[in-house]
């Protein structure tokens, strides 16, 4: 069954079908410009919401994450035992987790050999994502090391690592998934802290707050007990400002549908130019239609109606074509192409489509008004 066959019951839906047949051409170029128009606002915001994804997933980890280490006016290499107990007290309700770093290197059995940092913690949960293995909240034996090296020194659970003249037993290996912005990163030994003991200072203290905002605060309130204008005791670094990074996303969404929609503008002027030519080409013919009784509404419907019929068809096809293109791009920018189904993103299609057909059938207001205030008279004559 046809389009026309469909539209059959409607007299000025049929007409209008008919008449964006007489001009293929013409039509099919101003369709193509809603075509691109669409493929541009949907791709555009597709692509926004796959940066944002793949920022939040990279980000995410690290902005609820305050980091303290020793100031450029301390008078120690390190932060002290006072000093973390004084975190603690302020950090309230948030992880804080002191560390001891040092660096090694450790051979397997097939003579590989790999140097590694050697991080001494106690609650590794708190830091730690594994493939494999479990990373307690009291870490006091065994050892958690980096997945990468592993597979290089051919490594399983239970395996023996050796640090310092003692052997510690392989628990779990650590994730090194994204790029290594905390002390999870590439080449990792960790450690119970009683494997460092003979260090006196803590190298770093970790706080993990519960959001971005509470992490921004705690930062704050560190700085304030242990920095002055003048003197730095303590080095202290808050990521909680990564959450500003989903505002500048949702801005740069905007100003790329703000482009995108600049391309649907000139379709809606080509719409208009077609509206006009085909009315001009069809005066007389309107003018018969006039002078055996249609009347004025009935010629405007269908002159809005080629208008719509052209805005849900290069509609629906630049919609099909962003979601191909959206699909690549998911694929290329996080590895998931069937994230572009979801609802964040399958939003644009709608949008994209929504915007066709209101700005075709902008375009056709014009026409269909003047074709329709046509003195039947005047257009007969030509």
């Amino acid at each position: 069954m046809g389009v026309s066959d469909l539209l059959w019951r409607f007299p000025s839906a049929q007409m209008a079908w008919r008449n964006l047949g007489r001009n293929r051409l013409r039509t099919a170029l101003a369709a193509l410009g809603i075509i691109i128009g669409v493929v541009a606002i949907c791709s555009l915001g597709m692509a926004t919401v796959a940066l944002q994804q793949q920022a939040s997933s990279q980000l995410g980890s690290i902005a609820d994450e305050v980091t303290v280490s020793s100031g450029q006016d301390s008078d120690t290499d390190g932060v002290t035992d006072d000093q973390v107990e004084t975190i603690r007290n302020l950090a309230g309700d948030a992880e804080v987790v002191p560390q001891k770093t040092n660096s090694t290197e450790i051979s397997a059995r097939n003579g590989e050999e790999a140097r590694v940092s050697v991080t001494g913690v106690t609650n590794a949960a708190a830091l730690y994502n594994l493939t494999s293995g479990n990373a307690p909240e009291r870490l006091v034996t065994g050892a958690l090391i980096s997945n990468g090296t592993a597979d290089r020194l051919g490594l399983e659970v239970g395996d023996p690592v050796e640090y310092d003249g003692q052997l510690y037993r392989v628990r779990g290996f650590i994730e090194e998934d994204g790029p290594s912005f905390g002390p999870g990163g590439g080449g990792e030994l960790v450690l119970p802290e009683s494997a460092l003991s003979d260090q006196d200072y803590y190298d770093s203290v970790t706080i993990i707050a519960a959001d971005g905002d509470a992490a921004t605060e705690v930062g704050n309130t560190l700085d304030d007990r242990f920095n002055t204008d003048d003197e730095e005791e303590l080095s202290i670094t808050s990521f909680g400002g990564a959450d500003q990074v989903g505002g500048f996303l949702d801005t740069l969404s905007l100003a790329l549908l703000a482009i995108g929609g600049i391309s649907l503008v000139v379709a809606s002027v080509a719409i208009l130019n077609v509206m006009l030519m085909s009315t001009v080409e069809r005066r007389g013919e309107i003018g018969v239609l006039r002078a055996v009784g249609v009347r004025r509404g009935e010629v405007l419907r269908m002159i809005l109606t080629e208008a719509v019929l052209m805005g849900v068809l290069g509609g629906l096809v630049g919609a099909l074509g962003s979601l191909a293109v959206g699909l690549v791009v998911f694929q290329m920018i996080t590895g998931d192409p069937l994230g572009a189904l979801g609802w964040s993103s399958a939003q644009y299609l709608v949008y994209g489509f929504a915007f066709a057909v209101v700005a075709s059938v902008l375009s056709g207001v014009y026409p269909a008004w003047k074709a329709a205030n046509d003195r039947p008279v005047e257009a007969l004559r030509g």
